[in-house]
């Protein structure tokens, strides 16, 4: 019932710029935070940049810098302002949401996550 939909992923060269883009619809009470992961060939799934609903972000070191995530409450949107792109930033990215349904007896948690969009920076 709850859907992710991306875009913005791309070829660019060593340097660049691009920014991805992330659109929640469907049966969400609230979200709690949104964040990006990217998983390159041959290697393990990581977190890149992750925001809460309160707007403070964590960023993986390697993108520290250079990313800069942000969202919109109002859209249910996130967003990835990736700057001086570098080769090894090479890989699929995937959106990923933490959504919270609450009632008088409390709130439960619900963990989605995008298709993916491919990144590629190469010269």
């Amino acid at each position: 019932q709850v859907q992710l939909v991306e875009s913005g992923g791309g070829l660019v060269q060593p340097g660049g710029s691009l920014r991805l883009s992330c659109q929640a619809s469907g049966s969400i009470f609230s979200i709690s935070a949104m964040g990006w992961y990217r998983q390159a060939p041959g290697k393990q799934r990581e977190l890149v940049a992750r925001i809460r609903s309160g707007g403070s972000a964590n960023y993986a070191d390697s993108v520290k810098g250079r990313f800069t995530i942000s969202r919109d409450n109002v859209k249910n949107a996130v967003y990835l302002q990736m700057n001086s792109l570098k080769p090894e930033d090479t890989a699929d990215y995937f959106c990923n949401i933490d959504t919270n349904y609450c009632s008088g007896y409390g709130c439960r948690s619900f963990n989605y996550w995008g298709q993916g969009t491919q990144v590629t920076v190469s010269s």
